[in-house]
């Protein structure tokens, strides 16, 4: 009896399914193209965007910039300290010192040179972290700008950021990736170059 219960159930079970799956005949089958729903999508390549938009390009330079004149500039301190550590030490090991109080403040000072190396190192990491964040919130502020304005005409329902494999699978239909790297160089005005303008404009007023 139990058996017989047990088979009933998964025949109906396997007829609803059936039913499920088969559309109706006032019934459309559901299109796999998102368009056809009348639901939009596309997506932005991030990398591309980073390579070609030009304010993340001269962005890019900048940060460079002031990462290598930090670096430089702790590359030079440290080496005037590695010296001076040495010089230390050798006149320690020679008994160049007068006195152990002359050879304790010379280390006091030298510890003190090392203390301020390393806080001029959290200084300038700071400073060029926060500068990084600025530039992030920039570009994002930018490209949410750009998007408003060029999605009143395109009318896309979601609008994704593709970067590295996030994205697993994507049609190439739904890249607009060109389409906003150019759109957003039209805008952008170097700020030298805006500067420029600027002058000429008063200069001709004259």
């Amino acid at each position: 009896m139990k058996k017989y219960i047990l088979s009933t159930l998964a025949i109906a079970a396997m007829m609803a399914s059936c039913n499920n799956a088969s559309p109706k005949m006032d019934e459309q089958p559901a299109s796999d193209d998102a368009s056809a729903s009348g639901f939009k999508i596309a997506y932005v390549e991030v990398d591309s965007l980073m390579t070609q938009y030009d304010f993340a390009k001269d962005y890019s330079v900048t940060l460079q910039k002031k990462s290598n004149n930090a670096r430089n500039t702790l590359n030079q301190k440290g080496t005037a300290l590695q010296a001076a550590v040495n010089n230390f030490q050798q006149k320690l090991n020679n008994n160049g010192f007068q006195s152990r109080e002359q050879a304790a403040s010379v280390q006091a000072a030298l510890e003190r040179q090392q203390r301020d190396l390393q806080e001029l190192q959290a200084r300038l990491e700071n400073e060029l972290a926060n500068e990084t964040a600025k530039f992030n919130e920039a570009l994002r502020d930018s490209l949410q700008n750009f998007l408003k304005a060029y999605n009143k005409d395109k009318k896309y329902d979601l609008i994704l950021s593709k970067a590295g494999d996030n994205i697993l699978l994507a049609e190439k239909r739904y890249d607009i990736t060109m389409d906003v790297i150019n759109g957003l160089n039209k805008r952008y005005k170097p700020a030298a170059k805006s500067a420029a303008a600027d002058t000429k404009k008063t200069e001709d007023k004259k």
